[in-house]
């Protein structure tokens, strides 16, 4: 399945990404230990995230490899990215897990800390659906 959604400037993107999980109550509450940084690979676009208490603090748009360091990466073609992005996704572009399994998406780097802040992640994905992806 195809999905076609308008692809958001990447500027008013990470805007509207600080925005939506900075006042997340989900994540306000569960975040309070969230801080890392981590790259969104979306083929198209990479952004990496820096977290500090929960907040989204800076949000690098198409850093250079060296330019941001982070600790882990969430990798999937721009088509994964679009299926993340829509308000009722398809088996198997709801979650994480559900795209590396059955999907392109791969993780890598320190899943540690993945795993430490997986709720606050989980949920971070899912704001994808209101704010959409910039791919």
């Amino acid at each position: 399945m195809t999905v076609t959604t308008r692809a958001l400037d990447t500027a008013d993107w990470a805007a509207s990404f600080t925005e939506a999980n900075n006042t997340d109550p989900e994540i306000q509450a569960h975040g309070k230990y969230l801080t890392c940084s981590y790259l969104l690979d979306m083929t198209d676009h990479t952004f990496v995230i820096q977290m500090s208490r929960g907040n989204v603090v800076d949000i690098a748009i198409d850093p250079g490899p060296l330019d941001v360091p982070y600790q882990f990466a969430l990798r999937a073609s721009a088509e994964t990215w679009r299926n993340f992005g829509v308000p009722v996704p398809a088996p198997m572009y709801h979650g994480i897990w559900a795209a590396s399994f059955q999907r392109d998406m791969k993780l890598e780097g320190d899943i540690l800390v993945l795993m430490q802040n997986l709720r606050c992640i989980t949920r971070q994905i899912e704001l994808l659906r209101t704010v959409g992806v910039p791919v």
